[in-house]
């Protein structure tokens, strides 16, 4: 009998990284990052939240301060000079019925924040004690 040389099979060094093992991984952890974010965002401090008063805001005596795209100011219907707003709105609030009153700021979504908040710092050194910005609401059609 003959004997057979075996051949040994030739043993190739490994040259490449097997990243399957480390997607995984990383899919586990993208997993468990997105399951537990929503938990992380808010704290759990039992906090008994204010109801919304848009709607009311509404039904009630408010005076209306407008800011139009071209920059131009009203109080309710009446277009005025800027440099009068404080003299004027100090007067409207002055009135009989008018010492608690909403005073709203509605403003163009054009205008800058710095005109908006001239009109808030104005409307607070003319007295009024509640202010309110108008905002569109989703779908909401625009006013003119």
């Amino acid at each position: 009998m003959k004997r057979r040389r075996q051949r040994r099979a030739v043993v190739e060094p490994i040259t490449k990284v097997n990243v399957t093992p480390i997607i995984d991984v990383a899919l586990v952890l993208v997993i468990i990052l997105l399951v537990t974010a929503p938990m992380l965002t808010v704290a759990d401090l039992p906090v008994d939240l204010p109801p919304a008063q848009t709607r009311d805001a509404e039904d009630e005596r408010n005076v209306s301060i407008t800011l139009g795209q071209n920059g131009k100011v009203a109080i309710d219907r009446d277009v005025i000079a800027t440099e009068d707003l404080r003299r004027i709105l100090t007067a409207r609030l002055a009135e009989p019925g008018n010492e608690d009153v909403l005073v709203v700021v509605r403003a163009d979504a054009g205008a800058t924040h710095v005109d908006v908040r001239h009109l808030l710092a104005e409307a607070r050194a003319a007295g009024a004690t509640r202010i309110a910005i108008a905002t569109r609401q989703k779908g909401q059609e625009l006013v003119r």
